[in-house]
């Protein structure tokens, strides 16, 4: 059955072809795809694709079937969206809901960097702080232009899953 994928602000339509122990047959938009797909450990997994190997970990964040995949070079957000996602989401509307101008952290670690503080400016993109956890080191990067309204954390801090971090007050549109 297929789904949509949201892979930044990317939605993409996938669908699982077929199945044969760790080798899968995957459309991505219509376009087929051969991969060896492994889980090594809870969260970790290994991909193969044309003889080039992925080693992905994959780390649920609050909301319905969000996630940050990290790879080696870089970090996605990414949000399965099938009728189970669109369901749970109509019903969770407007509950526990920071927006997206809060920076949480996805799981317990450690920040590494905090690039910002309070007043700063950012831009759309901008990394501005860095966590450590599970021996990965991922990027959290403002959404859109704005103004850093708060910095909860500091260099070296211990955080929780969930705990807000960094919190911007987005530029107006026009």
């Amino acid at each position: 059955m297929p789904f949509e994928v949201k892979l930044n602000d990317r939605i993409a339509k996938v669908e699982l072809l077929s199945r044969q122990d760790n080798k899968l047959l995957v459309a991505l938009d219509g376009k087929e795809f051969e991969l060896d797909f492994v889980k090594v450990s809870e969260g970790s997994y290994s991909v193969i694709y044309q003889n080039r190997s992925f080693n992905i970990e994959l780390i649920p964040v609050s909301g319905v079937k969000k996630y940050l995949v990290n790879t080696l070079k870089t970090t996605y957000e990414v949000e399965i969206i099938d009728a189970e996602s669109k369901y749970l989401a109509s019903r969770k509307k407007g509950l526990d809901d920071d927006g997206d101008n809060v920076i949480k952290a996805p799981i317990p670690g450690k920040v590494v960097k905090v690039f910002v503080k309070k007043g700063d400016k950012v831009e759309a993109g901008q990394t501005v702080i860095i966590i450590s956890a599970m021996k990965m080191e991922s990027e959290f990067k403002a959404k859109k232009a704005g103004t850093i309204a708060e910095v909860k954390v500091a260099d070296g801090q211990t955080v929780e899953a969930r705990q807000p971090l960094v919190v911007i007050e987005f530029d107006k549109e026009e």
